[in-house]
């Protein structure tokens, strides 16, 4: 016989937990954690991707400065020599 404190070991009784134990965890709940565990992953990933871009984007900032700097040199001494 079946009763409001009989319930599935994955399912709990609508008005509350059973009069003979605590809540059991439920189905909800573990989709619940399935979905938390796929987010954090989510999040996990675009932050190492947004790593990665703001990695490349410091490495070509880097060299274009690079560049303007070599530039700026030989501009230097471009100068230097006119004047010589």
């Amino acid at each position: 016989m079946t009763g409001p404190t009989d319930t599935h070991p994955t399912t709990t009784h609508p008005t509350g937990p059973p009069r003979d134990g605590p809540l059991r965890e439920t189905r909800g709940t573990d989709v619940h954690s399935i979905e938390y565990d796929l987010a954090v992953s989510r999040l996990r990933e675009l932050r190492a991707e947004a790593d990665a871009d703001a990695r490349a984007r410091r490495l070509r900032a880097a060299r274009r400065w690079a560049r303007r700097a070599e530039y700026a040199t030989r501009r230097a001494a471009r100068a230097s020599a006119a004047v010589r």
